[in-house]
Order: structure tokens, then C-alpha cells, then sequence
């Protein structure tokens, strides 16, 4: 979920990993195709650094339906993606570009696009921002939407639905495309993270686009390196935040330095 800019509703987590001074390195301008103004990023973490962002985005949220367990949520099946394109401005072509960097940079997903929505266990709207409360209503129910919009003033939101053991079994997205290019790439790279297993944010952190103090726009290469942390094979599905702990920290070790 992004809260309306400049407007900032934190996640209340404690944090219990010790905070590093930054280390992070290869301080290089923002990517290619990034919009104007979207701000530069670092290419080298130290491993403690990527082991406390996970932690910190992997666990909590705060739109939770259902289980108050923290717990890993990821896809476990393939990730069969429907665009349901709305909204005044046609950005169904620039989502699906999202999803196509996505499916290249994480084959593990075995992500693919569905023109059924019935077949999809992952259902993107593209929406005006005037029909951003209808649909919250619609998906949610009057009484959820109402508490979520109250608490937040959400910009584009995301719900995640798991199973027991903790797979992730449908997500809804919402992305408002008719405020201009910064929202919509924004809402799109923050809320694909959301999608795909890392609920939080962290304010604490200047490397992520979970950080609502920042507008990214782009897979950073931080962000990317949290996707691989929570898709690789010893990262489970319903593993709590001491179980993953040590695992994330060797996987971390393995990746730090990395471009």
C-alpha cells in the first residue's frame, strides 16, 4: 500500500536487529527509462544490511484480514497475472513491461500473463483515483474499506490472501493510472513488492521502495536482491521471523556484493 503523497502512515514494527551504519557502495543514477527525478540507487549492501531489510519487510503489515501470525507469505504455484486495464489513461502496455522485467529477473515465479481473470491468482486494476474507494468497497466490503481509507489515505493498495501454511493464494492490486507518470510507476514497482511477499514497510530504510518516504519507481537493485532472498529454496513458506532469521543471514552473505 502507498499512503498519498506526501502524506506518510508508518507500519508499527518493532525492530529488533541492530542497526548498522550504512555501508552501502556504487552509488549510480537511476536506470534507464526511470521517470525524471526518480533518485539514484546503491549497487553493494553489506550483508547485514539486506538480512535487516528482509526481516523488516518480509514480516508485518498493516492491512492484515485474517491470521495475526507473522509468518513468510510467497507464491508457491505460479504467479499467473491478469491486467484488468481501466481508468482514463491506457498504462495496460507499461504494466505489463513491469511484469515482463519481473518474470526476466525472477524466473522462480514462473510468472505469467492470463487474459483470464478467473484463472488468475494475481488480478491488477488499473483505476482513476475518483473510482479508487468504489473498488476498495467492492473487493473489501464497506466496513474494511472504510477503517483502511481512514487509517491510510492509500494512493493504490494491495491484498494478499495465504494459506495456513502460509502460500500466498490470490492478490489484488489496485493502481491508479490518471495521476501522472510518478504515481502510477511508483504504485506499480512498491506494490508488485507487496504482491509477491514483502507486505511491510520501513521508513528506516534509504535503499528500498517500501520506504514511504520515497518515491522509486524502478526494481532498485536492493529491492531485487529481497525478491531473490525471499524466493530462494531454503526460504519457506509459513516460516516465522527467528526460523528465517539465520537463513536470510547466510543467503544475505551469499549475495552482498552482487550487482
Amino acid at each position: 500500500m502507498i499512503a498519498r503523497w506526501p502524506a506518510v502512515i508508518g507500519i508499527l514494527l518493532a525492530l529488533v536487529c541492530a542497526q548498522d551504519a550504512p555501508a552501502a557502495s556504487g552509488k549510480r543514477a537511476a536506470p534507464q527509462g526511470a521517470v525524471a527525478g526518480a533518485p539514484p540507487e546503491y549497487t553493494i549492501f553489506t550483508p547485514a544490511e539486506l538480512t535487516r531489510g528482509f526481516l523488516a519487510l518480509a514480516f508485518g503489515s498493516d492491512l492484515r484480514l485474517g491470521s495475526k501470525l507473522a509468518r513468510i507469505h510467497r507464491f508457491e504455484e505460479p504467479v499467473k497475472v491478469h491486467v484488468a486495464a481501466g481508468g482514463s489513461v491506457n498504462r495496460a502496455e507499461s504494466y505489463r513491461k513491469i511484469l515482463g522485467e519481473f518474470a526476466k529477473e525472477f524466473p522462480s515465479l514462473r510468472l505469467i500473463m492470463t487474459e483470464d481473470s478467473y484463472a488468475a491468482n494475481f488480478v491488477v486494476r488499473l483505476i482513476d483515483e475518483k473510482e479508487f474507494p468504489v473498488a476498495l468497497r467492492a473487493a473489501f466490503g464497506e466496513a474494511t474499506a472504510r477503517e483502511f481509507v481512514k487509517r491510510t489515505d492509500p494512493q493504490c493498495m494491495t491484498a494478499v490472501k495465504s494459506a495456513a501454511e502460509g502460500g500466498i493464494i490470490r492478490v489484488d492490486s489496485f493502481i491508479i493510472v490518471d495521476q501522472g507518470d510518478d504515481v502510477f510507476f511508483n504504485c506499480a514497482y512498491h506494490e508488485m513488492l507487496h504482491a509477491l511477499g514483502l507486505p511491510n514497510h520501513d521508513q528506516r530504510n534509504p535503499w528500498t521502495a517500501l520506504n514511504q518516504d520515497r518515491q522509486v519507481g524502478y526494481l532498485t537493485v536492493y529491492d531485487r536482491a529481497l525478491i531473490l532472498m525471499l524466493y530462494d529454496p531454503r526460504i519457506r513458506s509459513g516460516m516465522s521471523r527467528a526460523q528465517a532469521g539465520q537463513t536470510a543471514s547466510e543467503i544475505a552473505k551469499e549475495l552482498a556484493g552482487r550487482n
